[in-house]
């Protein structure tokens, strides 16, 4: 048995499925109006003004980290504090960095990303941009 034939459907299951009346359904053209917009060629560099330099800064901070590993033997292995070495303490330090990074971004992105993002997006549901 189909569900087309099993029927009428509880009250308020079709009304479940199908998107409110208000909303409004974006278009491909709306999506590449809202692309092209100065808002979103805006969003995207300050994307880009905080990944890209984040992301080599850290890449450069880890293969450092691999490289003393590999080849500064001795130097890694100076004892710090008891038995903890400055290999532990700068592998600890990848945690710890990835923690920042992670809460640098979202600042970030609470401050100077989603203002314009939601002003991107309301503009495809209404409509208006």
């Amino acid at each position: 048995m189909t569900a087309d034939s099993a029927g009428p459907a509880a009250p308020g299951a079709a009304a479940s499925q199908a998107p409110p009346r208000s909303e409004h359904i974006v278009t491909a053209e709306e999506f590449e109006r809202a692309q092209a917009s100065p808002e979103f060629q805006e969003l995207r560099r300050r994307v880009r003004t905080f990944a890209f330099p984040m992301t080599a800064a850290f890449l450069l901070w880890y293969l450092t980290y691999v490289l003393l590993s590999t080849y500064a033997v001795e130097f890694m292995s100076t004892p710090v504090i008891g038995h903890v070495n400055l290999g532990l303490l700068f592998g600890l330090a990848q945690f710890v960095t990835t923690f920042g990074i992670t809460f640098a971004y979202v600042r970030h992105a609470n401050r100077r990303l989603d203002p314009i993002a939601d002003k991107i997006r309301t503009g495809l549901e209404e409509g208006g941009l």
